[in-house]
């Protein structure tokens, strides 16, 4: 059988890995190749759910791409960028504060930071359909179907796995999170090149690009890439560098996962700083699958053995909770574009109504 010839692509060189000397958090390599078995999964299970429980942070090897077809992703995401005219771009922009969308462009300078500085990120998401919910640019439609393949592995070979040992953390049938996610929700996957920020900026902000978070959906698998710049809140409250990892995932809870497991499993508080000294200057491209539930499921806790242990309210005990698609378009509409009130700890929430806090930053 003939092998399919892949239209060319300019080539994305990835930066050199810092040799700074930093303080790197240790995060759990898991192997994904095991979760192709019940057995391997229930190996998995316990291991997963303990350091979600914890650091909320974990690499991912072998997880069904090589390096070449991982490299060629970040080629096609720099196409997005670097291919494609700004006044195109705005024909492709999204609307976040009218339809609380993502998907499409959005331009640097939207979100606010801090003190008065505005973001230097640019972002290209992509509805993991690829082809039924948007158009895009030119430049990019020769790798649409590589789009669409890249976005259905990473539903079903990578999140799905990552579910499923998650339920089984839980003591849940296997595919009770899974059932949740369907392809057509509204999770994308984004491609986010950052640019360095002025001297002046980097004084105004303390270095910091985005404020500490958590993510807003149940799961986020980001593709390892050289650049240090990621930082995720250690179990003792100290920021801790992200290290890089030839060809692997980071993953991390969000704050509807959180909420499905009742506090279970934590939404993970992490941000994005000024890379170190050897690598200041250069583009940060990043690769990126945020999973969010199918709209219409209810963001509470679901029926678990573990809760007794834990003090979790049952399903009949709780109050009105929101769904996914409610909380979703909560949070786009606020997250990086309203001023968020400040409390006595020092956080700062989004406060939206009858007390559901729905965005905080971290500082």
């Amino acid at each position: 059988m003939p092998v399919a010839t892949l239209p060319p692509v300019p080539h994305w060189v990835a930066p050199s890995p810092t040799k700074e000397d930093l303080d790197w958090e240790q995060l759990p390599v898991i192997d994904l190749l095991k979760a192709s078995t019940p057995e391997g999964r229930a190996e998995l299970a316990p291991r997963v759910r303990d350091v979600m429980r914890t650091v909320g942070f974990m690499y991912i090897v072998n997880h069904g791409l090589t390096q070449s077809q991982t490299a060629r992703m970040f080629d096609i995401g720099d196409v997005v960028f670097s291919e494609v005219p700004e006044e195109e771009k705005l024909q492709y922009a999204s609307n976040l504060k009218e339809d609380a969308t993502r998907i499409g462009y959005k331009p640097r300078q939207v979100f606010m930071t801090d003190n008065g500085v505005r973001d230097q990120h640019e972002q290209y998401a992509v509805h993991r359909t690829v082809f039924d919910r948007q158009k895009h640019p030119k430049a990019l439609e020769p790798f649409l179907p590589e789009l669409r393949a890249f976005t259905e592995h990473n539903h079903y070979n990578v999140l799905h796995q990552i579910l499923r040992l998650l339920a089984l953390g839980m003591e849940l049938p296997e595919e009770t999170f899974v059932k949740m996610h369907g392809f057509d929700a509204a999770g994308d996957s984004h491609a986010v090149p950052s640019y360095p920020l002025t001297e002046d900026d980097e004084v105004k902000t303390k270095h910091v690009w985005l404020r500490g978070h958590t993510d807003a959906g149940t799961v986020t698998i980001l593709y390892s890439q050289s650049i240090a710049a990621l930082q995720i809140q250690s179990p003792d409250k100290k920021w801790r560098w992200i290290k890089h990892i030839d060809n692997a995932l980071v993953v991390n809870i969000g704050t509807s996962m959180e909420m499905l497991s009742g506090g279970f499993y934590k939404a993970t508080i992490h941000r994005v700083v000024q890379p170190p000294p050897d690598q200041r200057g250069l583009i940060r491209l990043g690769m990126y699958y945020f999973a969010l539930a199918d709209d219409d499921v209810k963001l509470s806790p679901v029926e678990s053995p573990v809760f007794k242990q834990e003090g979790v309210p049952s399903n009949s005990e709780s109050g009105r909770t929101l769904t996914m698609g409610e909380f979703r378009k909560m949070r786009y509409r606020v997250f990086g574009l309203k001023e968020a009130k400040r409390t006595d700890t020092g956080k700062e929430e989004h406060i939206i109504e009858n007390g559901v806090v729905v965005a905080t930053y971290y500082n």
